[in-house]
């Protein structure tokens, strides 16, 4: 398949800038890809296409404040340094702007020297490899100091940080947020869960590949960037008693379904408890053994992101589908509304 053929038109004017003032308030598109159906709902209405006994897997991921601004300590000029992984003791991966300039041996300073770096390493994309020098806790410095890595296509500064966090968020490790469980409130989830629908977490840490564009005109040749992904036996039990008990798993974002089919390809539509990493390209002829449906958002134009939710609910439901939210004048990308993708109701009561 060529790359193209994931594109559509989007008005830049689509592109959500700022979150809503109440995360649940959001709209649902809900596609029904047994029936072809398309509704337009609001998201707190997602709890009426959930039956007892199916399986919210949700991202517990937390965003780190992983931008950092400081400065040279030989020339005092001022640098940017983006935090993208962990790769041993204090040691990050990173991106810098500008970089050319700073070679291994550079020292930099954060917060007039409460925080600094050593340059050990450079990367093949271009990235460096900083040794971090401080004194205390390495993440409640990185709090005090660090702004959150919005995407490239956020140009407005975000008043309040935790509106970038799931309002579960718990392992810190990512360079983005997990976008589609944004939604949710606390008392939406409690609902949910009253109405005898289980949720579960993984742990996927999302990583600045996923906003990586696919520079081949031949999607089979792309290469996935790899991120951090971890079950527990705890969820691993319980998806598989949903499945045995005929309960539908239904993955809250991309990155849920990229661990949940990790997994489940390993052990044949089996889960067990794994951690790793994962480059698991999905697009279309890819046959799910993990999930049986997903909420997320709507994506990037020729993104892998597009190409995953084509390999859902097909080519061209999906691009039929974008059309009506451009026509509909939904919001787009991270702070932007939501989807829905399942087959319908099964009308299974698997609670027991």
């Amino acid at each position: 398949m060529k790359v193209d053929e994931f594109d559509f038109n989007l008005p830049p004017e689509l592109i959500a800038q700022t979150p809503l003032e109440h995360r649940e308030e959001s709209r649902l598109m809900v596609l029904n890809k047994r029936t072809g159906a398309i509704e337009h709902r609001i998201f707190r209405d997602i709890i009426n296409y959930l039956n007892p006994g199916d399986c919210l897997v949700l991202n517990d991921t937390r965003v780190l404040p992983a931008r950092l601004y400081g400065v040279k300590e030989d020339t005092g000029a001022k640098v940017e340094v983006l935090l993208l992984k962990e790769v041993g003791s204090n040691q990050w991966e990173t991106l810098v702007k500008p970089g050319k300039k700073v070679k291994p041996g550079t020292t930099l300073s954060f917060g007039n020297g409460l925080l600094r770096a050593e340059c050990i390493g450079t990367t093949e994309f271009g990235g460096r490899i900083f040794k971090f020098l401080y004194e205390g806790i390495f993440y409640e410095i990185l709090d005090q100091l660090g702004e959150m890595p919005l995407p490239p296509y956020i140009t407005e500064q975000l008043e309040d940080k935790d509106r970038y966090q799931t309002v579960y968020a718990k392992h810190e490790g990512s360079a983005a947020a997990p976008t589609a469980g944004l939604h949710f409130t606390e008392l939406l989830l409690d609902e949910i869960q009253k109405k005898g629908v289980h949720i579960a977490f993984i742990t996927l840490h999302v990583g600045l590949g996923t906003f990586r564009p696919v520079q081949v005109e031949d999607i089979n040749k792309h290469q996935m960037h790899s991120e951090f992904y971890q079950m527990t036996e705890e969820t691993a039990q319980l998806l598989n008693r949903v499945k045995q008990a005929g309960g539908r798993i239904i993955s809250v974002g991309t990155t849920s379904t990229r661990t949940l089919e990790t997994i489940a390809q390993k052990n044949n539509g089996h889960f067990e408890a794994d951690s790793g990493w994962t480059d698991i390209f999905i697009y279309p002829g890819f046959v799910f053994k993990g999930i049986d449906g997903m909420i997320t958002n709507f994506h990037l134009p020729k993104s892998t992101l597009i190409m995953l939710v084509s390999a859902l609910a097909s080519r061209d439901f999906i691009m039929k589908a974008y059309e009506e939210a451009v026509k509909e004048r939904y919001r787009f990308f991270s702070f932007g509304d939501a989807m829905l993708i399942h087959e319908g109701s099964t009308g299974i009561d698997t609670t027991n």
